[in-house]
């Protein structure tokens, strides 16, 4: 080992920085919505793309990850179950590693490899920007992924790709797992769980078919011994996150 070390040299390699990006999805006003921030310096100073920075000498992806989100949004994370967790957090975002993307033209100013987590939590607010950013919104990802993107331009980078990848895990996910609680607040209706599965796939459910999958399905849902009238109409029942890893069978994702 010590003889293998003594041959390696690190000056025939160039460098490059390695940047953490951040899919933040949320459910507002019954639709999918991804947070944005607008670019306050170059390069593409002005556009529109994900928020995340650069991963510090002395940090993980995932602590990187989880400081980005902080920063960004004010939430902690919790990760999901294989992947590299950081810790449970007091706040309900759930956070997991997407994917890797490193073309070596993807940022003019180097050689930048970007590490993307994908983010999940119930309604949250306007965003206000920070750090480099001069602002920030969330957007509806139907208008994001669309032909006609973000003010008549596309985002920044190759964000559009990292943004399209993480909507489509999401989408695929909430098939087979419970992932779609983590857009609910702690204690939610079916009818609540209903709209966010038709806010991510963009379809409308038939109510009754969905109440019936949903309280059938051992472990998918725990019923919390409380009612709520914040629907209108006869208190509805509340449930929790039953935990359970997979579906099966799973919630096919209908003909949108």
């Amino acid at each position: 080992m010590i003889v293998a070390m003594s041959r390696y040299d690190p000056s025939a390699f160039p460098p490059f920085a390695v940047t953490v990006d951040l899919v933040v999805l949320t459910v507002r006003e019954h639709a999918l919505c991804a947070l944005l921030v607008r670019r306050g310096e170059p390069p593409y100073q002005g556009y529109w793309a994900l928020p995340g920075g650069f991963v510090r000498p002395d940090e993980g992806l995932a602590e990187a990850a989880s400081r980005e989100l902080a920063e960004e949004t004010g939430l902690r994370a919790h990760s999901a179950p294989g992947h590299d967790a950081v810790g449970p957090g007091t706040a309900g975002a759930h956070l997991e590693q997407l994917a890797t993307y490193g073309h070596p033209q993807r940022d003019p100013r180097m050689r930048v490899v970007s590490v993307a987590y994908l983010v999940l939590a119930p309604d949250l607010p306007t965003p206000r920007a920070g750090g480099d950013a001069s602002g920030a919104r969330w957007a509806p990802v139907t208008e994001l992924l669309g032909p006609h993107q973000v003010d008549g331009v596309p985002l920044a980078f190759d964000h559009g790709l990292i943004l399209a990848d993480g909507v489509e895990r999401a989408r695929s996910k909430i098939e087979y797992s419970s992932l779609a609680t983590a857009f609910c607040s702690a204690e939610f209706t079916v009818g609540e769980l209903r709209r966010v599965y038709e806010a991510v796939w963009g379809v409308v459910l038939d109510p009754r078919n969905f109440h019936r999958k949903v309280t059938g399905t051992p472990g998918f849902l725990l019923p919390s011994g409380g009612t709520t009238t914040r629907q209108g109409g006869r208190p509805a029942q509340l449930f929790t996150s039953g935990g359970a890893n997979v579906l099966n069978p799973p919630m096919l994702r209908p003909e949108s």
